[in-house]
């Protein structure tokens, strides 16, 4: 029974009512999930969010933890000055109760050395998988642009990279370098083309990194894994209502979060397809999700950032592309696979991918410049 996982955590937590029953959530790939149901005491049902937390992918819980109430609180700030009810708008994390075992009071360490956070459930809305309608991408994109936009004046230097160095593009070709010289897995001889492709653009690759060292690019609050699912949709209105999954949220640039955005949901293709003649770049949902994302952020980014939001796409592409080939080169250790040769196909994929956001990156930089200069 799923009982028995949460049994000992729930009663840690201060849930309203009684508890009545559990469901888990498959559709995360890192952290445990399960939705509970209770009762209040005038009979009204409450769900709510409980999570146990990935320790191997994020090492500092409570530091975790502080990111995100920071940067809940900063937004719930913003909302109050304009007005807006925050109710469904931001995640809502229930307290533990008075005995703490963490830093945080957001956090319940069981015996076992688990970490567990509960919150508050979005009902009727949805984080969906896939884009059924082109407006979806466009919503999808000004939710993200709300959550830079009720930022931008956060100082991201508070915050704690709960993974170090995750788009340090630099480091990073160091280690596909080092894994390419070390050739563990015996797989190096046979990627000649593939290696010679990153090397090639190794400059541009770090790009943004360089840019962020000189201030030439302003530091900013970054959710890191801006994917479709990650923005809850109202059921009603077919709006964004709030970006969910904030475990990420780190320092960085906004040029990370809009290029990925754009990587995962603007291609014609699965991430691991592996006939590359069907991966391509849906310039119309591109389209989309910029003009949802501009439509937020126009006034509080700054121009020379907007203007090279499409830089993004190819940095954040181009790293990813090379980390699968890494982790094929190291022996498949870190991203998960199920079947032979998962991460070059993945990482070939990429690449294709890649190769087509180049050919369109005049037109992509045409389309952005002209909504930054509209009035």
């Amino acid at each position: 029974m799923l009982y028995n996982n949460i049994k000992h955590v729930i009663n840690h937590f201060r849930f309203e009512g009684e508890y009545e029953d559990v469901e888990e959530l498959l559709s995360g790939n890192i952290n445990s999930t399960y939705r509970l149901t209770y009762r209040r005491p005038d009979g009204k049902k409450v769900k709510y969010v409980l999570q146990k937390i990935n320790t191997v992918a994020f090492r500092q819980p409570d530091e975790l933890m502080k990111n995100v109430q920071l940067v809940i609180d900063h937004i719930t700030a913003a909302m109050a000055r304009a007005h807006i009810d925050p109710s469904r708008r931001i995640l809502e994390f229930i307290p533990t109760t008075g005995y703490q075992t963490t830093d945080s009071p957001l956090l319940y360490r069981d015996d076992h050395n688990d970490f567990w956070r509960a919150d508050v459930f979005i009902d009727k809305a949805t984080a969906y998988d896939q884009i059924t309608e082109p407006h979806m991408f466009y919503e999808a994109g000004r939710g993200f642009g709300e959550f830079q936009k009720y930022l931008s004046d956060f100082p991201a230097d508070k915050l704690v990279e709960t993974i170090p160095d995750f788009h340090n593009t630099k480091k990073r070709f160091y280690k596909f370098v080092a894994s390419v010289s070390a050739d563990s897995a015996g797989r190096a001889g046979e990627l000649e083309k593939e290696i010679d492709f990153f090397f090639d653009r190794r400059k541009m690759m770090s790009s943004i990194v360089d840019l962020l060292d000189e201030g030439k690019l302003p530091l900013r609050v970054t959710h890191n894994d801006t994917k479709l699912n990650n923005v809850m949709i109202d059921d009603d209105t077919g709006e964004a209502l709030c970006v969910i999954d904030l475990d990420t949220v780190m320092p960085g640039s906004s040029l990370y979060d809009y290029g990925d955005a754009i990587r995962y949901g603007a291609s014609t293709a699965a991430e691991d397809e592996p006939d590359l003649s069907k991966i391509g770049v849906d310039m119309e949902l591109f389209r989309q999700f910029t003009d949802g994302f501009i439509s937020e952020v126009k006034d509080d980014l700054t121009r020379d950032e907007l203007l090279m939001l499409p830089l993004g796409i190819k940095v954040i592409n181009c790293e990813l592309a090379m980390r699968f080939l890494t982790d094929y080169l190291d022996g498949d250790v870190y991203f998960k696979v199920n079947r032979p040769q998962h991460n070059l196909i993945r990482a070939r994929a990429q690449m294709r991918l890649l190769e087509c956001f180049e050919e369109k990156y005049d037109e992509m930089c045409d389309y952005v410049g002209k909504l930054v200069d509209k009035e």
